[in-house]
């Protein structure tokens, strides 16, 4: 049985969006129907990106508080069961700097990213589990980058300073729910995550590197430890680094390492070919 899911991670910098695409144009070459989400991508059939979630009781307070929004938010807004979920991300987008500050605060403090790790870790597994159902139901294999190790560990013991069995848990429970699918987990290592992460620091915008390092360094397992600014950020990409290889050598799907150290886009594309055509020998 072939991959119906490849599952891209590693640390920031090591090249996961880049290893994402390729693989995407690997299988695309192979004349096999293949489908993309990156980092980021508001329409992630299994993950959240800037979705807010409320109970009747925090969306009744949030359109009381707001009532002169309260159709404009009712029209934007998904419900199911008893909760609500509001892609403010994507309405943001749309009206721009006609979306008001202070709602986008009251909103960005229910985002599932922001809510305690029980609740969180809750509702990804429900995504997770509805995206796995349909799926497995058709014939396109999906390709994640960075939602299925890095976004738990990120919120776990980055932002919550979590135990480690709370964080490989949650890994753990994603990996069973997708194990139907044959999953195929491809890690991208460096051989210096010093050089990596100030490559990519140099490289991106500084909104990028000065977000990453307000979020790594003032909440949680950095701000605990007293780790400060670019230094203080790789001490905790240090730290995030041995937990997620004790996640990887602990988890029982396909899996498999690559370097991408040399940054040389040819040689590291006939790498991964060599990989993917092992588990996808011949077009359906």
């Amino acid at each position: 049985m072939t991959p119906k899911l490849i599952l891209i991670e590693g640390l920031p910098g090591s090249g996961k969006s880049t290893t994402a695409r390729l693989v995407h144009d690997i299988l695309t070459d192979m004349k096999l129907n293949s489908r993309l989400y990156v980092e980021g991508d508001l329409d992630h059939p299994a993950d959240y990106d800037g979705v807010a979630w409320f109970t009747p009781h925090s969306f009744g307070n949030l359109l009381s508080s707001h009532e002169q929004y309260r159709d404009f938010l009712l029209a934007h807004t998904l419900r199911q069961g008893e909760h609500y979920f509001l892609e403010y991300r994507k309405i943001k987008n749309e009206y721009g700097a006609d979306f008001p500050d202070e709602l986008m605060e009251a909103i960005f403090k229910n985002d599932i990213y922001e809510l305690p790790l029980e609740q969180n870790r809750k509702l990804i597994a429900e995504r997770w589990k509805k995206f796995t159902e349909s799926a497995a139901a058709g014939r396109d294999t999906f390709i994640f980058d960075c939602c299925f190790i890095q976004n738990p560990v990120t919120v776990g013991m980055i932002k919550y300073d979590a135990g480690k069995e709370d964080v490989v848990s949650y890994v753990e429970e994603l990996a069973a729910v997708v194990r139907q699918l044959n999953p195929l987990l491809i890690y991208v290592e460096q051989n210096d995550l010093d050089y990596s992460f100030r490559k990519a620091v140099k490289e991106r915008p500084a909104a990028w590197s000065e977000g990453f390092i307000e979020y790594y360094t003032s909440q949680g397992y950095g701000k605990i430890r007293g780790c400060k600014g670019l230094e203080g950020t790789l001490q905790v990409l240090e730290a995030r680094s041995r937990l997620e290889e004790e996640i990887y050598n602990g988890l029982e799907v396909a899996k498999v390492k690559v370097n991408n150290s040399s940054y040389d886009l040819s040689s590291y594309k006939q790498v991964l070919a060599g990989i993917v055509s092992a588990y996808f020998t011949s077009a359906p």
